[in-house]
């Protein structure tokens, strides 16, 4: 089974980083294909951890949402 995930990938310091805001895992590295690889192997990794736990455990609610700022 795979299952789409969202990231967020920000430059930082000459590299990138590759955040997924639905379970906080990030990774980094040298280019963006390469953080998003880093990013998918984590998560791989993060899931097969968690996979143990996910029948005892009740998930956290995550949400990505907007605010309004008056500049």
């Amino acid at each position: 089974m795979s299952k789409t995930y969202s990231a967020i990938v920000t430059e930082e310091d000459g590299g990138f980083v590759a955040l997924n805001p639905d379970t906080n895992v990030a990774s980094q590295g040298d280019n963006i294909n390469e953080a998003l690889v880093n990013l998918k192997e984590a998560l791989e990794l993060y899931f097969e951890e968690t996979a143990a736990d996910s029948a005892t455990s009740k998930p956290n609610a995550t949400f990505l949402t907007t605010v309004t700022v008056q500049t």
